[in-house]
């Protein structure tokens, strides 16, 4: 299981950088024909469409390679007992107001296909369709938050911790 979770993760991350360098493309394409008199129709709306996918794609990548920024000035100060319950609540909190917005997006994800909801760029484009990947990379995101959450609550360290860890132990 263990295996399965951290190939999601990491496709998940390997879409979101596919689409930072189709953003790439798609912007270099635009500056390219306009040295020629072409124009490239809805490029903003695409690259805005790819920007939110990515983001939200990446999120659980980034927060299993422990990427996510974390307060840790107050954290390294706590007793090690006390750290341990403070992580355990925090995720909690992270775990419940993930699955918040998880619920919302794909509520958003159904209203836009249920009302037909287009885009307003040159190519009309329904909005359900940028919306999924944002929804699937936000419930991505819940289900890292609470596999982190099951794997401290049974003992195991954070996985920040075994990577800032790995971290320190490469700088020797």
């Amino acid at each position: 299981m263990r295996s399965i979770l951290d190939r999601i993760y990491t496709l998940s991350g390997a879409f979101a950088g596919a689409l930072i360098l189709g953003i790439t493309l798609i912007i270099m394409a635009q500056i390219v024909g306009r040295w020629f008199g072409i124009v490239i129709p809805s490029t903003d709306d695409f690259s805005g469409f790819m920007l939110a996918a990515s983001s939200f794609l990446g999120l659980a990548y980034t927060f299993k390679a422990g990427g996510h920024i974390r307060v840790s000035l107050v954290i390294q100060r706590l007793p090690a007992r006390y750290r341990k319950v403070q992580e355990f609540f925090v995720l909690i909190i992270a775990a419940l107001l993930a699955i918040f917005m998880s619920w919302y997006l794909w509520n958003m994800v159904y209203e836009s296909y249920v009302f037909e909801e287009l885009s307003v760029g040159y190519i009309p484009v329904p909005l359900w369709i940028p919306q999924l990947p944002v929804s699937i990379g936000c419930s991505l995101f819940t289900l890292a938050i609470i596999d982190e959450l099951a794997s401290v609550s049974i003992g195991n360290r954070p996985t920040y911790q075994q990577h800032e860890e790995e971290l320190s132990l490469e700088e020797l």
